[in-house]
């Protein structure tokens, strides 16, 4: 069984992707800060006759994404799928952003990015094959003033797609990422859609990967 892997697991994108996978046969992890909401999920998950697990992560710690994808590694074989879901949703203007925070809030929602990509690779390139893939936002193509930190995070998870593209598909490994140009709802049909754009990307033949879709929200 292939496993699926989730950082930054959510009620919205991130579990109708992860329930994508599942669909399809996955063995899915959710991991996030909070171990009782990802519990949540996952037992939402299991309710409907899916296998999932839960893990404890800060994303926001390179050394907590690495022991998650060791961990997850060893015991269940591989990580056939990493999707990258963790952002802080931080509202502040350049005025308002505190001073002490804004490294923290790069932390997870670029650098964990970085992390679990360093993370998962190297098996994947023994393997020749893997999809990581990463939710983007519409922030990165127009930065928000009110949204400074996400915007530039977003920013950063659409470089790293785009600067890992190529050379990762010469090593069988498909980078993708979605970017949501819009705020989507826990449980919509938009959140619904993004799962299965991921979906898409993970399916596309090797001849025909794509690096990069953007969604606008209809609700």
């Amino acid at each position: 069984m292939k496993t699926f892997l989730s950082i930054g697991a959510g009620p919205g994108m991130g579990q109708e992707t992860a329930e994508r996978f599942a669909r399809e046969g996955f063995h899915v992890v959710l991991s996030a800060r909070n171990p009782t909401k990802t519990q949540e999920l996952a037992e939402q998950l299991k309710a409907k006759g899916y296998k999932a697990e839960v893990r404890t992560v800060d994303a926001s710690d390179p050394s907590s994404v690495a022991n998650l994808v060791e961990s997850v590694e060893r015991e269940f074989g591989g990580v056939d799928v990493l999707h990258y879901n963790a952002a802080g949703m931080r509202q502040a203007t350049l005025a308002d952003q505190p001073r002490d925070t804004f490294n923290a809030d790069l932390a997870v929602n670029i650098g964990g990015a970085m992390a679990a990509a360093q993370a998962v690779a190297p098996k994947m390139i023994e393997r020749r094959s893997g999809s990581i893939l990463l939710t983007g936002g519409g922030f990165g193509l127009q930065p928000h003033p009110d949204y400074l930190s996400l915007s530039i995070g977003k920013a950063g998870i659409r470089a790293l797609a785009l600067g890992l593209f190529d050379s990762f598909k010469e090593k069988g490994i498909h980078v993708a990422t979605v970017t949501v140009a819009g705020f989507v709802n826990p449980g919509s049909e938009d959140a619904k859609a993004v799962g299965e754009q991921f979906w898409t990307f993970h399916n596309q033949p090797a001849g025909s990967w794509e690096v990069e879709a953007v969604y606008t929200p209809k609700g």
